[in-house]
C-alpha cells in the first residue's frame, strides 16, 4: 500500500474509532439514565421562576430580525479582522482593498435599508 492510502486509512480507523467511542457513550447513557418520570421531573422550569399562564406566545418578528442583523454585521467583523491583519502583506493590495470595501458597502447598504424600514426601532 502506498504512503497515499496509508493516510486515509489512518483516518479512517480514527474515523471508526470516533464512531465507536461515540456509540459506547450513548449506550452506557442509556443503560445507565433514570426512567421514572414525576410531575415535578417533568414541569418547567427556568431560572427558579414557577412557570405561569399558557406555552404559547406570540413574539414580534423585530426580535429575529433584529438578532439576524446581529449575526450579519458579526460576521462581518469576523471577515474584516483576519483581512486587516494580511493586508500589508498581500501583494496586490488595491485590488484587496476594492473588494473589502465593495463587501463593506453591501453590508452598509443592507443596514441603510434596515433602518429606513423602521426595523432597528425597539419599540
Amino acid at each position: 500500500m502506498s504512503d497515499y492510502y496509508s493516510n486515509y486509512l489512518t483516518i479512517f480507523v480514527f474515523v471508526l474509532v470516533g464512531l465507536g467511542l461515540f456509540g459506547a457513550m450513548i449506550g452506557v447513557a442509556r443503560v445507565l439514565q433514570p426512567r421514572r418520570q414525576t410531575a415535578v421531573k417533568l414541569a418547567t422550569y427556568e431560572c427558579g421562576v414557577e412557570a405561569e399562564g399558557d406555552w404559547w406566545t406570540q413574539q414580534h418578528v423585530r426580535y429575529y430580525v433584529f438578532a439576524l442583523l446581529f449575526v450579519i454585521f458579526d460576521i462581518e467583523a469576523a471577515f474584516i479582522f483576519p483581512w486587516a491583519t494580511v493586508m500589508g502583506t498581500v501583494a496586490d493590495a488595491w485590488a484587496v482593498l476594492v473588494e473589502m470595501a465593495i463587501f463593506v458597502g453591501i453590508l452598509v447598504t443592507a443596514l441603510a435599508y434596515a433602518i429606513r424600514k423602521g426595523l432597528l426601532r425597539w419599540m
